[in-house]
């Protein structure tokens, strides 16, 4: 898919994890993580795909395979610190997009990168894109690992939360549809250059939830709504054999 406005991938990896050490380099059929992402990100049409590494073992990791990388800061607080620190020494201009892929989702669909960059651009008055989907599983909603979206008619996001919204007080007669947020994200690079200069909003200290920041602070989120979940990213030892059981499916195939 050719996208219509230009836009950069930043892929923060940050080599400690206390679920999977070295996570970054985790082998899938003979290449580090990091840079099986990076590869799904060079499909999406992106302009630039940057990899944004807090230790030298990735960096030369990423080196090695002829891949677009940059050392940053170890005392980043969030991967969206780590993207402003990018964005500064990019020097690039306020108008820009940048998508934020997370570094352990080797299986992330190229399309939907592109599709949140191409949301942002298409609604100026947002500092933010991001993607959800429509929950179907009452147990889905009820489990505060699911983060919820609410919107306003034009897909602006309205809050995010752990808990099931919005409430619905008489189920019987009304059953309110219910968002899962998939965080992905698509920012302007003039909200990366505020962020790190954002306090912590009240809300989002209660919630755990750091997009909660930019709505706080007044900033719009635009939600792009999808049909279906991306495959799950890596966060254990469990998910990393599936992940490479996938890879070696698709390498016989």
């Amino acid at each position: 898919m050719k996208p219509n406005t230009p836009f950069l991938v930043v892929i923060p990896a940050r080599l400690a994890s206390t679920r999977l050490p070295n996570k970054p380099l985790a082998d899938i059929a003979g290449k580090p993580m990091v840079v099986r992402v990076a590869e799904r990100a060079l499909m999406s049409g992106a302009s630039r795909v940057v990899i944004a590494v807090d230790d030298q073992s990735i960096f030369d990791a990423c080196k090695a395979h002829g891949l677009d990388v940059m050392l940053t800061s170890k005392d980043h607080p969030t991967g969206t610190d780590r993207l402003s620190e990018v964005v500064s020494k990019l020097n690039l201009q306020d108008d820009e997009i940048i998508v934020n892929v997370q570094g352990d989702e080797p299986l992330i669909p190229p399309d939907l990168i592109t599709d949140v960059a191409q949301t942002l651009s298409q609604h100026p008055q947002a500092s933010i894109a991001t993607t959800a989907l429509a929950i179907h599983d009452l147990a889905e909603v009820n489990n505060p690992n699911v983060v919820k979206v609410v919107m306003n008619q034009s897909h602006q996001a309205l809050y995010f939360s752990r808990s099931a919204i919005p409430f619905s007080r008489n189920p019987e007669q009304h059953q309110a549809q219910c968002y899962r947020h998939i965080g992905m994200y698509a920012y302007r690079a003039s909200f990366l250059k505020k962020f790190s200069q954002l306090p912590p909003a009240p809300i989002e200290e209660a919630e755990a939830l750091e997009q909660l920041r930019a709505l706080w602070h007044g900033h719009a989120i635009q939600v792009l709504l999808t049909d279906e979940a991306p495959p799950p990213g890596v966060d254990t030892t469990e998910d990393l054999e599936r992940v490479r059981q996938v890879f070696n499916a698709l390498g016989k195939s």
